[in-house]
């Protein structure tokens, strides 16, 4: 189920029983997909009752050994070690997702279309972060990558001059979207907000070294103007306006789209994947039940890579669809998917050799079937 070098570190950190109920949870988190403590109280294969095994849950979710700086960080340096060399420069994307009195502030790495969460906030108000709360969530990131070229992304929340002055200061390269309302002021011209620039679907532009603000005490910064073209009849409501340190349109455009790596994340913890938002946990639990969905994200979407890298993916899902862009099936859904699949033959044993024994014309078929699923099991 873990990678090795987890297993290494987690052992080291954790009491054996703390492990083996890490284990369980992570297990329950990828089969059944649901965090709601009631729920994986009712689901956990330990024989006691369930308003022990409800309070047993409680107990570990509070403990204060699950710290994100001590368990987590760590396994992103080995994650940086295996998969990143160091000259390849790394995507990092801020954001927030809020539900009922819930506000969940998260910085994420991109990866694989994807985001593997770094570090996250429970915010204490509703609504938007502020410039202190942003620093503080970037900040132990910014220490974790000091080894690394790193761009940071973020949507229009984020797109301040205080952020990106800070991040200029800290010698950080930046792409934050900003609202087409912001007024700017070229050089020797007079204050235009973006709307009026002209931008239209199929265009870009670039203006470097543009006054984003009509506050004094900021420097400079360069605009980048995207609006993505008519593609099969369909056109997006309104193009993107980019403010950056990057020194060209296309860096800074390039580097924005992979900004919906952490949508797709959140898509994942939510309603498509793991139902965060169906968690009633207060603060402090809810913030380890986001470390146990990093555990197991990262997990399966290794698990998918692996799957991929085997060539065994289509025994797990589709491969390809005609007039469709994007594959169907992220690395992270072909590793649930694999557990799943196996998972499912250890119940089904007897009826499926009973199957295979009627068909015996597809016996070579089988065989190479039982192969796939014998390299998947070996993953967990």
């Amino acid at each position: 189920m873990f990678p090795q070098f987890y297993q290494i570190h987690l052992q080291r950190q954790l009491k054996n029983t703390e492990y083996l109920t890490l284990k369980i949870l992570v297990y329950l988190l990828q089969s059944q997909k649901q965090v709601s403590i009631e729920l994986l109280a009712t689901l956990m294969p330990y024989p006691i009752q369930f308003e022990s095994r409800r309070r047993s849950l409680q107990r570990f979710l509070k403990l204060p050994c699950l710290e994100i700086d001590t368990l987590w960080f760590p396994l992103i340096q080995e994650i940086l070690k295996a998969k990143v060399p160091q000259n390849q420069q790394l995507k990092i994307t801020i954001d927030r997702t809020q539900w009922r009195d819930k506000n969940v502030f998260v910085i994420s790495l991109i990866w694989d279309k994807r985001a593997i969460p770094l570090y996250w906030q429970l915010l204490d108000q509703k609504g938007s972060s502020n410039i202190e709360e942003q620093k503080s969530l970037i900040k132990p990131v910014l220490e974790l990558f000091k080894d690394y070229e790193i761009i940071i992304l973020g949507d229009r929340e984020f797109g301040s001059v205080k952020l990106g002055s800070w991040l200029g200061e800290e010698q950080v390269k930046f792409v934050f979207r900003v609202k087409q309302e912001r007024y700017i002021q070229q050089e020797d011209k007079e204050y235009t907000r973006l709307s009026e620039l002209g931008l239209l679907p199929g265009t870009n532009f670039f203006l470097p070294n543009v006054k984003v603000t009509k506050q004094k005490g900021f420097g400079k910064f360069n605009i980048a103007g995207y609006w993505r073209r008519k593609y099969r009849g369909k056109v997006e409501d309104q193009g993107w306006y980019l403010l950056t340190n990057l020194g060209s349109s296309q860096e800074a455009i390039a580097a924005f789209k992979c900004r919906s790596g952490i949508e797709a994340m959140f898509k994942d913890c939510k309603t498509g994947g793991y139902n965060l938002e169906k968690s009633h946990a207060n603060n402090h639990r809810l913030k380890n039940l986001i470390f146990l969905i990093a555990l197991a994200y990262t997990c399966a979407v290794f698990q998918g890579q692996k799957i991929k890298r085997m060539g065994i993916q289509k025994y797990i899902g589709r491969l390809t669809e005609s007039k469709r862009s994007e594959r169907r099936h992220s690395s992270f859904w072909i590793g649930l998917y694999g557990q799943s699949w196996v998972v499912g033959m250890e119940f089904c044993q007897d009826i499926v050799n009973e199957l295979m024994a009627i068909r015996r014309n597809k016996l070579p078929f089988f065989q190479r079937g039982l192969r796939a699923m014998s390299l998947v099991l070996r993953m967990f």
